[in-house]
């Protein structure tokens, strides 16, 4: 086992470091590790028991990496295994959820779009959340399959890219939305296209700050007086093609990363 102390980071893919971009910003003495479920990706049209296996797994190597705290970077997965997580790991958890409360209080035409993956959009969780949270509000859902797996190629802003958009948030517009909820984490690298597509005046909501404001608070409550380092690191993992996790993750990071291959137990495996 690596030395103790870590925070660990997963998602489906590479759209869980617009999450790690906000701790690592809040949080810049912390040693990160980051794996990206490439192999698996998209988790949107998966199975909840097929999801929850995966975030098992995930979760057991980066405790096996010495992670002190896991963030679950991925709305999908949140819905589909987060109770179980906290069920089986004595560590935090800290997961995603839709904003909903803040793009319900943001909101001036009273209708808020949310753009995500069907997995997030079916659970049980995005429902409950609704019925604290909507309100008088109307609540307009969109499903985007191909979002994540354009992200995933690092087509941020190709014309196929924009197509998607154009298609996604054309009905959320019509119906009067104002302000359109991020829903995916994959979703906030393509936000100065969907501003684009959408218009200067659309207020995006996502919850990566909030994420990591949360993890700082349960680090502070649960794990007082951890070791700091002089500044940040971070070690990347995939169960994808290395290579290419590689390329986009280094473009969406902002600097040169060499991303690892997850052992073939943790990759291939859905470990009970």
């Amino acid at each position: 086992m690596q030395t103790a102390g870590a925070i660990g980071v997963f998602d489906s893919g590479v759209g869980g470091l617009s999450v790690l971009r906000h701790i690592r910003e809040l949080l810049p003495g912390e040693r990160l590790i980051y794996v990206a479920d490439s192999g698996h990706v998209p988790y949107g049209d998966k199975s909840p028991d097929y999801i929850e296996q995966r975030a098992l797994a995930l979760s057991r190597f980066l405790i096996e990496q010495g992670a002190e705290a896991i963030v679950v970077a991925c709305n999908t997965a949140t819905a589909a295994a987060a109770a179980t997580l906290r069920s089986r790991f004595a560590v935090p958890i800290v997961a995603m959820e839709p904003a909903v409360k803040p793009a319900v209080a943001a909101t001036q035409s009273g209708v808020v779009g949310v753009l995500a993956t069907i997995g997030t959009l079916e659970s049980a969780r995005f429902a409950a959340l609704l019925e604290r949270h909507a309100g008088a509000v109307e609540i307009v859902t969109q499903g985007c399959p191909g979002l994540v797996e354009q992200v995933e190629q690092g087509e941020l802003d190709s014309a196929r890219t924009r197509e998607l958009l154009e298609r996604y948030i054309s009905p959320l517009l019509d119906r009067g939305a104002d302000t359109l909820i991020l829903g995916c984490t994959h979703y906030p690298f393509l936000a100065p296209l969907i501003r684009d597509v959408a218009g200067q005046h659309i207020v995006l909501v996502d919850t990566g700050a909030a994420v990591a404001r949360q993890l700082q608070r349960r680090l502070q409550a649960e794990l007082p007086g951890r070791p700091q380092t002089a500044s940040s690191s971070a070690q990347f993992f995939t169960s994808g093609d290395a290579q290419q996790t590689s390329r986009i993750i280094s473009a969406l990071w902002g600097q040169q990363v060499t991303v690892q291959y997850l052992p073939e137990k943790f990759s291939r495996g859905e470990i009970a």
